[in-house]
């Protein structure tokens, strides 16, 4: 069954839409108020279908709209793996660098810095 906090947002969703086609019916929704009052009720449905949306979404019931899921969980991975032989590397005789100080700036190799063309 349902859980209540759901059953009331579906219905809390439905509600403004039926005043929303009220609206229309009795001919108000080309007024200024009617519009506005048309916005407010598509709002408040929205954001009460979103609840319902996302209650939905954690309980698992809307695993289908995952396809990135469902299309991994499909196909079995395969998995080749190429047999390669491999030369082993001549390893150079390690040689100490001197490194420059760290408070050192490294030196600009153009001496004339660029003027940007604006």
């Amino acid at each position: 069954m349902l859980p209540m906090m759901l059953v009331i947002s579906i219905v809390m969703g439905i509600v403004p839409l039926l005043g929303i086609a009220w609206t229309i019916a009795t001919g108000t929704i080309t007024t200024v108020d009617g519009l506005f009052m048309s916005l407010i009720l598509l709002t408040l449905s929205a954001v009460f279908f979103l609840n319902a949306f996302w209650e939905l979404r954690d309980r698992g019931a809307l695993a289908f709209l995952d396809k990135k899921k469902v299309a991994a969980a499909a196909t079995p991975k395969v998995t080749t793996q190429v047999a390669t032989k491999e030369t082993p590397k001549a390893t150079a005789p390690a040689t100490t660098a001197i490194a420059a100080p760290a408070n050192v700036a490294p030196q600009n190799k153009d001496p004339k810095p660029e003027e940007s063309e604006s």
